[in-house]
């Protein structure tokens, strides 16, 4: 078959961009050779419909060994019970607990998006906002999870679920104080922990696992694998709402959630993805994967607090995981997101503009940045790199659109990842 050269062309352009440039966009990373491999194997040929040893389709003994594998792989990294690792996406997985738990127009409490909540969290533009009642909580002026507005909201609203979890949130969570609200109104605790999933896997933040009723995630970001969902349970539970079997038996809440991933959202699952899923798990489980997200924190902090030495603002005044969000106003008041980003990218330094607390401009427009250190540190750099990075950045933002400026970054940015490989541990 004659060979497509023009996608070719631009998926080599595209590794140029990665291997040249500062990845700084806080959901990204770059994953092995070997989780690439499996991403692109032969078990994309495979269609898997329904759960290992209950397939709808023959020819599934190495699919299901695969991704009983990456199961077992994912519950021990969690100290989990129960694991779900088809979902396609972190979106997906989320639709998934929200079908399984709730009614159309039942109410939930998630995080304010302005205020670093996520999309699947409630926001209006969002099938979680459009199909349910979404109420959302917030921060404290310092940029801290109101704990106290979120219990006094929830004895208000009686929600049936409450959702922890972010996307531009640096500061550790209080996964206690959450359950201890969930139980006292009724409600089921879920715990979204995409972006600092793979901190938690190592014990530099709190297991919400422990706490929460369901926890959700994404596999790339942190935890370095292939873009995708899982769901998992530290305990599996009768499900509150009584459902029964054929047989009168109450479900457990592990199958309510299995039939509302299949087939309640999605038909075959992706076992090239899966397989992928399993390899990362197994490096994720490796003592060498604690070495590089305790240097992903290191690099974080270092980061924030260059921020901060240069007159920025970075919310809550810190990090506590991989990641910050920047305030512009307070040193460039005249400055939007939108930008920043689009200019940086000029300068081979990828980051991107983000709604911050009490913003007065649109999501498309923002007046803040998100930042993050997962990728930059996957390639290898340290803190000292982080500080150059900073003065970089800071370097294009007080000379905005001075086109030599950013010729010299460029330049600097260049001479900084040369030789770099994309996966450096």
């Amino acid at each position: 078959m004659k060979q497509d050269l023009e996608i070719s062309d631009y998926i080599k352009r595209e590794e140029n961009r990665q291997m040249r440039g500062l990845e700084l966009i806080a959901s990204e990373n770059f994953v092995s050779p070997q989780v690439l491999a499996a991403l692109g194997s032969v078990c994309t040929n495979k269609y898997a419909e329904g759960y290992a040893g209950h397939r709808y389709y023959g020819g599934c003994q190495e699919i299901d060994k695969i991704e009983q594998c990456a199961i077992d792989r994912l519950c021990k990294l969690f100290d989990a019970q129960y694991a779900n690792v088809q979902p396609h996406s972190g979106a997906q997985a989320n639709m998934a607990v929200m079908l399984a738990c709730l009614k159309p127009g039942d109410t939930f409490m998630g995080l304010h998006l302005d205020m670093g909540g996520h999309l699947t969290h409630g926001s209006p533009v969002n099938i979680s906002g459009k199909m349910f009642h979404a109420v959302p909580y917030g921060l404290t002026p310092d940029g801290y999870v109101d704990y106290d507005q979120m219990e006094k909201t929830a004895l208000e609203c009686k929600p049936k679920l409450i959702i922890g979890g972010a996307s531009a949130y640096s500061r550790e969570w209080e996964w206690e104080r959450m359950r201890a609200i969930a139980d006292k109104v009724g409600a089921l605790l879920w715990v979204d922990m995409a972006h600092p999933a793979g901190l938690i896997a190592k014990g530099l933040l709190k297991n919400p696992v422990k706490y929460a009723h369901i926890v959700t995630s994404t596999t790339h970001k942190t935890l370095r694998g292939p873009r995708g969902g899982v769901i998992l349970l530290g305990q599996d539970f009768e499900n509150p709402w009584g459902e029964k079997t054929p047989k009168g038996e109450t479900k457990m809440m592990s199958a309510v959630l299995n039939s509302s991933v299949f087939p309640g959202i999605q038909g075959g699952p992706l076992e090239h993805c899966i397989a992928a899923k399993a390899v990362s798990f197994f490096e994720d489980l490796q003592p060498e994967f604690k070495d590089y997200v305790e240097q992903v924190k290191k690099n974080a902090k270092v980061m924030a607090d260059e921020f901060m030495n240069r007159g920025y603002k970075v919310v809550s005044g810190g990090t506590d995981n991989h990641m910050m969000l920047i305030d512009l106003r307070t040193k460039f008041p005249d400055m939007t997101g939108k930008v920043v980003e689009n200019t940086l990218v000029q300068a081979d330094i990828t980051v991107n503009k983000n709604m911050v607390p009490n913003d007065s401009r649109s999501p498309f427009q923002t007046s803040g940045l998100r930042v993050g250190t997962p990728a930059v540190t996957t390639r290898g750099l340290k803190e000292n790199d982080i500080k150059e990075i900073v003065r970089l950045i800071d370097k294009v933002l007080c000379d905005i659109g001075n086109p030599q400026v950013l010729e010299e970054v460029k330049h600097d940015v260049g001479q900084m990842m040369a030789g770099r490989p994309l996966y450096n541990w």
